[in-house]
């Protein structure tokens, strides 16, 4: 038999996603498998690279014994990772040490001495992005500072994708999807600016080569086919960004069409055709050439819930497995019986600090509005309606610079209910289609290695293929009414708490910029 699957690999924040698809974007098989994040002090948060990959190689061996596949029957392999990842590597690709998540806020220093030495306005005005110490380049300098040993032993810094990609072919590669993590990265051009660069003390030969997303790096090496079960010469692309590669999943490939994520984070990316820089919001390229994602990225998405659901969800965990349900779907049931605004409970989701709009590392979760007759079910549907809120603040924060939706594309696990697609609705007045949801990001690195190899002409034609609307939710006008009251109340919230935040984190003792062992690893 010819050709006829694509092969993904999705790197999320806490597990990997191997899926084989069929030229149509049927799922042929897929497998999750979990690693380890380790929060060895407070504001640290760190994963073994070599860890990502022993998980790839398992799952695409159990994907191709337990699915009868014949690897010589994949057309080619796509990548896809988290953003922020800072990952020093040697001169043979052996990283120097555990990968710095996108989680990780330890270079607040470092960010503050970027804004001090070449000025935060310079550097937005370059990278479309603010400084925060979650991006790459405070890291790099947080390792230049405090290790200078495998600083100078660094042959390239890679990220999620880019790792992966170098496992399989052996090639290095710097997708532009995953340049804007870097302060010295021209957003405009999509170039390296040496100047700035030089000012920041960092020497673009550190840098991979530049590829566009769907381009292929290389093609999986004997090594690689022997680790994995895969055989040689497959094509590799170098992929991109796990939140661009599911834009492209959910079918956005125009300007001014946007994708809501309901992951373990949340957030929005909007397509546009030119650079447009809010100082607020996220600006990277798109998977699709010559395109740019206005973004807002949340730390509160369905993350949210699950906390929820593995500290207070005892009930819905014993009533789901009595229904043969997901407790999720419990959730979703128990929330549909509250009213619009959860009767006055109201929920800041800033579980792990925040960051579009408000870029506030100290901001918590909180819930407003509690008494005596709040149940569960209100706590609940609260939580999906300040995910809702938050996704309102960074759309209504992308309107300042003229940039709006009429329709939004969710996808990720929170859109599996209907219930909490309709709160977002209902919040933000938006209509919502919802494509096949719980594979997007990973569809989106398997078009871009169908492109790549030739089983698509182009972008319109993969997405034609491969991306189906599934259903539709529509804004409740008074519902809307409703929720636009609460919205400026929750609003008015976090600016009420936000030096209150600053004075928990000292009767706690955090200093971002010391270490500080923190008891507890995941």
């Amino acid at each position: 038999m010819g050709k006829q699957y694509l092969l993904a690999v999705d790197i999320g924040t806490s597990s990997c996603v191997v899926t084989v698809f069929d030229f149509t974007g049927k799922v042929a098989a897929s497998w999750t498998g979990e690693y380890k994040t380790n929060y060895p002090y407070v504001g640290y948060a760190e994963q073994d690279a070599e860890n990502w990959w022993q998980v790839i190689c398992r799952g695409i061996k159990i994907l191709l014994e337990a699915n009868c596949l014949d690897p010589q029957e994949i057309a080619a392999i796509g990548v896809d990772g988290t953003s922020w990842v800072c990952l020093p590597v040697d001169k043979n690709g052996t990283p120097l040490r555990p990968a710095m998540l996108w989680l990780d806020r330890r270079a607040q220093k470092q960010a503050d001495w970027m804004k001090e030495k070449v000025g935060e306005k310079r550097l937005i005005a370059l990278n479309g992005n603010p400084v925060d110490p979650a991006y790459i380049t405070p890291k790099m300098l947080w390792i230049k500072e405090n290790e200078p040993k495998i600083y100078k032993r660094t042959a390239k810094f890679l990220q999620s994708n880019s790792y992966i990609v170098y496992k399989f072919t052996g090639e290095y590669s710097q997708d532009y999807s995953q340049g804007y993590g870097f302060h010295f990265f021209n957003i405009a051009e999509g170039c390296w600016d040496e100047k700035i660069a030089a000012e920041l003390g960092i020497s673009t030969d550190l840098m991979a080569p530049f590829f566009q997303s769907h381009e292929i790096v290389g093609t999986v090496t004997s090594q690689a086919a022997k680790e994995t079960g895969l055989v040689s010469g497959i094509p590799v692309v170098a992929g991109g960004l796990d939140a661009a590669c599911c834009t492209l999943g959910a079918g956005v490939i125009r300007p001014g069409q946007t994708q809501e994520q309901g992951g373990q984070a949340g957030g929005m990316s909007i397509q546009v055709d030119s650079p447009l820089i809010h100082p607020k919001l996220i600006l990277g390229y798109h998977v699709v050439p010559n395109q740019w994602l206005l973004q807002g990225g949340t730390v509160g998405g369905s993350g949210t819930l699950r906390w929820f659901n593995e500290q207070l969800g005892t009930s819905e965990q014993q009533l789901g497995k009595e229904r043969g349900m997901s407790p999720y779907e419990i959730m979703s049931e128990e929330a549909d019986r509250i009213n619009p605004g959860s009767d006055g409970l109201i929920f800041l989701p800033y579980m792990a600090g925040e960051r579009s709009p408000i870029w506030d590392s100290k901001a918590r979760g909180v819930f407003f509005g509690l008494s005596y007759e709040k149940t569960r079910a209100h706590m609940i549907r609260a939580i999906m309606e300040g995910v809702g809120y938050s996704l309102l603040h960074n759309l209504k924060t992308a309107e300042e610079i003229g940039v709006s939706t009429e329709a939004l594309r969710s996808v990720g696990g929170a859109a599996n209910s209907h219930i909490w697609t309709q709160i977002k609705a209902d919040i933000t007045g938006k209509v919502i289609h919802v494509p096949f949801s719980d594979h997007a990001t990973s569809l989106g690195a398997a078009i871009l290695a169908g492109i790549g190899a030739g089983v698509y002409d182009n972008f319109e034609q993969a997405v034609e293929q491969t991306v189906h609307i599934q259903r539709t939710h529509y804004p409740n006008e008074k519902n809307n009414q409703i929720y636009n009251k609460y919205y400026q109340l929750y609003l008015r919230l976090y600016e009420k708490l936000k030096d209150l935040y600053g004075q928990l984190d000292k009767l706690l003792g955090r200093n971002f910029n010391e270490k500080q062992k923190i008891h507890n690893c995941t």
